[in-house]
């Protein structure tokens, strides 16, 4: 985390985004009502592991089909802590 003056060796050989989302990883789902940068912004600026950005397709048990967007993490503990700042960097615009 550069904020601290660490280099993380994952960030520097462009490891720290995976494409697809490894069984193991602990998944956060929400609605989106910020840009994704938003996100992937704080992450890498607060967070040091590995995580994953991207959709995740669901069907009800009536056979619709949905989809939310899927933060998840390679630490359980990088989970809890994104999960408890959604709601300050994820704020649905008033007008």
């Amino acid at each position: 985390m550069l904020k601290y003056n660490e280099v993380n060796p994952l960030a520097v050989f462009g490891l720290r985004r995976v494409d697809h989302l490894p069984p193991h990883f602990t998944r956060v789902l929400f609605d989106t009502y910020v840009p994704e940068k938003t996100f992937t912004d704080w992450i890498h600026a607060n967070l040091s592991g590995r995580f994953y950005y991207g959709e995740w397709y669901s069907e009800s048990p009536t056979g619709r089909n949905s989809a939310t967007k899927c933060v998840a993490f390679e630490s359980p503990g990088e989970a809890t802590m994104f999960s408890l700042i959604l709601d300050t960097i994820n704020k649905p615009t008033v007008y």
